[in-house]
């Protein structure tokens, strides 16, 4: 199989690489040349947003491609278009996010999406997923077209910083503020179960839009931070917290604590979606302690410091606000 990430050096387009090489499969990277891609593949190198900026993909063919973009959507809209007759499938790596919100419990893929143009500029993260789905299904059609909709992607490689602020949060040990209930349940993909299953989807021709997510209730809360603390070795005392509490604080979910939402219309959203079709065309989801415990094996060959994407700012609670809700 000749395969072409877009991307290919970063989180979920460097899970792709390695799933791909792992299975002899032939693989050209396209990207800014920001980041080492690994030993194997082709490296071409070209910004994708500037002028002539594709000129490096003007020649080539390939079995398929992979596409991680998440900006604007008229980038996916000039690449599909320069390989068209080049290229026999276009994946596209989307997100729950094109669902309009908030979606119901069971949510699946017949969900109204948001509004979004193949010819829009960069605008909200939503529409400009959106948008790249219309790109991609208007160069290639339907048939030839695979939308992965992922949902909270987590594991090796993470350069947005929710699990690795978790991790090394815990690591640090003493009193740790522990969003309650402990026993709330959590979905999200690990980012090589995504790649393998994209790469599965890849080679037996799929097509149409699945959610990857994994099955709701996959780990909770509570599991999450305890395999945090066991993996870590950290002697961390985890104060379970009333939502109410923390929500009076100002604190904000998601993003001061990664993850983790109240109950309600952003919890059902992002921890309640089905997933049922991508399970019944093969999706496995490893168990979460694996995730974590192989994310911290990663973190600490990089003495803690995980990337950070320039464009995203760091999530996670700042120690003073910490302490202050932890003497309440």
């Amino acid at each position: 199989m000749r395969l072409l990430i877009l991307g290919g050096t970063e989180f979920v387009g460097r899970a792709l690489t390695d799933a791909a090489l792992a299975r002899g499969w032939e693989v050209t990277v396209f990207h800014r040349g920001l980041h080492e891609p690994p030993a194997g593949v082709r490296a071409l190198h070209g910004d994708r947003v500037a002028p002539g900026g594709l000129s490096a993909l003007g020649t080539g063919a390939w079995d398929a491609v992979v596409d991680t973009w998440s900006a604007a959507p008229t980038a996916v809209r000039d690449a599909a278009r320069a390989l068209t007759g080049r290229v026999g499938r276009y994946a596209y790596i989307s997100t729950g996010s094109v669902y309009a919100y908030p979606s119901p419990p069971g949510r699946d893929e017949s969900h109204p999406l948001v509004e979004g143009s193949p010819d829009a500029p960069a605008t909200d993260y939503p529409q400009d997923k959106r948008g790249g789905e219309l790109a991609v299904t208007a160069a290639f059609g339907d048939e030839a077209s695979l939308l992965v909709r992922s949902g909270l992607i987590l594991g090796p490689w993470e350069n947005i910083g929710r699990l690795p602020w978790w991790l090394n949060r815990v690591a640090r040990g003493g009193p740790v503020l522990a969003p309650g209930p402990r026993e709330q349940g959590l979905q999200f993909i690990d980012v090589r179960d995504l790649a393998a299953w994209t790469l599965d989807a890849v080679a037996a021709g799929l097509s149409g839009p699945y959610d990857l997510i994994s099955p709701p209730g996959h780990t909770t809360m509570g599991a999450l931070l305890n395999a945090c603390a066991r993996v870590t070795g950290s002697d961390a005392e985890l104060r379970w917290t009333d939502p109410e509490r923390i929500l009076a604080a100002g604190v904000q979910p998601w993003t001061d604590l990664p993850v983790w939402v109240p109950r309600g219309e952003l919890y059902d959203t992002m921890h309640l979606g089905a997933g049922a079709k991508a399970a019944a065309a093969g999706l496995r989801c490893r168990p979460a302690e694996e995730t974590v415990a192989d994310t911290w094996a990663w973190l600490k060959s990089l003495d803690g410091e995980a990337p950070q994407r320039p464009d995203r700012p760091a999530p996670g609670l700042a120690p003073d606000i910490e302490a202050k809700l932890l003497t309440l």
